[in-house]
């Protein structure tokens, strides 16, 4: 059935309220063409219906904005009922090639065919009132690509901190030495978040391992100042906390004389030259002695 927007009710309703109308009466065709349009064609590939569904589900959308009069607000609740779905269907693109450019190419490539239903509500498409309804349906789907890139720009970041983080736990792994003895070889500059997850990593440890003795290892942190020593001092005191004694290991000349240069107190962190003094000193603690190989006895292996 033919539902025109009459030039009497243009007069009569604001563009948004009569867009918000259209997309109500016309979403099921909306839905069918946008179901041939890249952006769902290409995502909903097992079914067609799949792709119609959550074109309708987006033209709801965007008719809940239309009602609510906020044609360009991104934060408008209309879309919240669609952004988890916008944002995994912008994901998947990415995952295809496509880049952001590319992808609003595709959110853009859906207003044209919105458009023309749109003008054909009217009897004259050239009439101002026409024309304002054509405008506010622009400003609306332009708000729709912006809310689908903010979308995956988020999903990004998010992707981004969590690989962050996972290489954090990589980059600081804690090592079974001994029973009772664990270490952790640190590697690179020491900030904020990842003297965080040294500490988390190492605590964690001494209660799986229920190790008395924790070794830092800061052979492969190529300097040390005060912010480093800092971060050095709370995990000692967590370590103490849960009854390990921790030995800070990898203290070479270089970074002893910038500790005394900066007037770093490590007074009460126990300190060794290398891993393996340190590791001497955790095991003669145990009571095990370490005696070394004779020319003798290595000579008849």
């Amino acid at each position: 059935m033919q539902v025109s927007v009459s030039e009497e009710n243009a007069e009569q309703e604001p563009p948004a309220q009569q867009v918000s109308a259209f997309l109500e009466q016309r979403r099921e065709q909306i839905a069918q063409r946008w179901a041939d349009a890249a952006l769902f064609r290409t995502v909903f590939t097992v079914s067609r219906d799949e792709a119609v569904e959550a074109g309708r589900s987006v033209a709801a959308a965007l008719a809940a904005v239309a009602a609510a009069g906020r044609l360009d607000d991104l934060r408008a609740p209309g879309f919240e009922a669609v952004r988890d779905q916008l944002g995994r269907m912008a994901a998947s693109r990415a995952r295809m090639g496509i880049d952001a450019d590319g992808l609003a190419d595709e959110v853009a490539a859906l207003r044209e065919p919105v458009t023309e239903l749109l003008r054909a509500e009217f009897p004259d498409p050239g009439a101002p009132e026409a024309q304002e309804c054509v405008l506010a349906l622009t400003v609306l789907m332009g708000t729709l690509r912006l809310v689908v890139l903010e979308t995956t720009v988020s999903a990004g970041e998010e992707v981004i901190a969590r690989q962050r983080e996972q290489l954090h736990e990589v980059a600081t792994p804690v090592i079974k030495l001994w029973e009772s003895t664990v270490a952790v070889p640190l590697i690179g500059t020491l900030d904020s978040a990842r003297s965080q997850v040294v500490m988390e990593s190492l605590l964690d440890a001494i209660v799986a391992e229920r190790a008395r003795y924790a070794i830092l290892d800061i052979t492969g942190v190529p300097t040390v100042d005060s912010l480093v020593a800092q971060h050095l001092m709370k995990t000692v005191a967590a370590a103490r906390l849960m009854g390990a004694e921790c030995i800070v290991s990898g203290i070479r000349p270089a970074i002893a004389q910038t500790i005394v240069q900066l007037g770093i107190d490590l007074g009460t962190v126990l300190t060794r030259a290398s891993l393996a003094d340190a590791l001497a000193y955790a095991l003669s603690r145990q009571g095990v002695e370490i005696a070394p190989v004779r020319a003798a006895d290595a000579d008849a292996r």
